[in-house]
């Protein structure tokens, strides 16, 4: 984690807000009006402003602004709440390369990756946009909001692509956790379907042998039926010369 003391945002010396947080501000008198003083109708025009009070006015509305871009740094240490506002001095082109030599040092410094996903390449480089924002804000408060603009579009688009991304981590995860899981059902299958297939085997070599015995069952009994008719074709034949012999006897003896 990069330290924030160590910023590329360059900030003001700490104020000291309070020391005791828990004492309360002594109240003020109301004011009051005297009946004797003459009360104007007509309202009284403001004194024009000066021009050092418009350049002080000026000043004053971008230091407004700047602490709206980039909010003061709020913390408390040993009962003592301090602040930290961004610096409002106007930059020059050496605190530019200074800005970009310190980029590359941290760079370096943090062992923040070239290439790919880095945390700490990413707060780097957030941190140097803002300094940018802060040193142009200071110059011209519209081009400032404007950069904020851009800033906070860049933000949310990389946030968008992080919720992309855990949603799609999740998506696979659930998937990967499904997979693993119809593969758990499907090996406890296996030992089901193995024994299934054994007794269906059983049941084929049972079914097997009651064919078989059926069949030979029913050639033995066609055998014998067929023996059985070859032998009363045999009598029926033996009959049937028989009687033929006694016709022709019985005709002979009428001659």
């Amino acid at each position: 984690m990069i330290d924030q003391a160590n910023s590329l945002l360059k900030y003001n010396k700490p104020v000291l807000v309070n020391k005791t947080p828990g004492t309360k501000s002594p109240k003020g008198r109301p004011l009051k009006v005297s009946p004797q003083q003459p009360v104007d109708s007509n309202p009284v025009p403001p004194p024009p402003k000066l021009k050092s009070d418009l350049s002080e006015t000026s000043r004053q509305e971008n230091e407004g602004i700047l602490n709206t871009i980039l909010p003061p740094r709020v913390w408390t240490e040993e009962n003592q709440m301090w602040v930290q506002h961004v610096s409002n001095t106007p930059c020059t082109r050496l605190d530019v390369v200074r800005l970009e030599e310190m980029l590359d040092r941290k760079l370096q410094e943090e062992q923040a990756r070239e290439t790919g996903i880095c945390p700490v390449r990413r707060e780097l480089y957030s941190q140097c946009f803002d300094e940018l924002i802060r040193q142009v804000t200071i110059n011209c408060a519209e081009r400032g909001l404007l950069l904020l603009r851009v800033r906070d579009e860049i933000q949310m688009t990389i946030a968008a692509y992080k919720t992309l991304y855990a949603s799609s981590v999740a998506f696979g995860m659930r998937k990967a956790l499904q997979a693993e899981q119809s593969k758990t059902d499907s090996e406890n299958k296996i030992p089901e379907l193995e024994k299934e297939i054994q007794d269906m085997k059983k049941q084929l070599s049972e079914q097997k042998a009651k064919c078989d015995a059926i069949e030979k069952r029913e050639n033995e009994k066609r055998q014998v039926e067929e023996k059985k008719h070859l032998e009363e074709i045999q009598f029926l034949k033996t009959t049937n010369q028989e009687l033929k012999t006694q016709l022709e006897g019985i005709i002979t003896q009428q001659k």
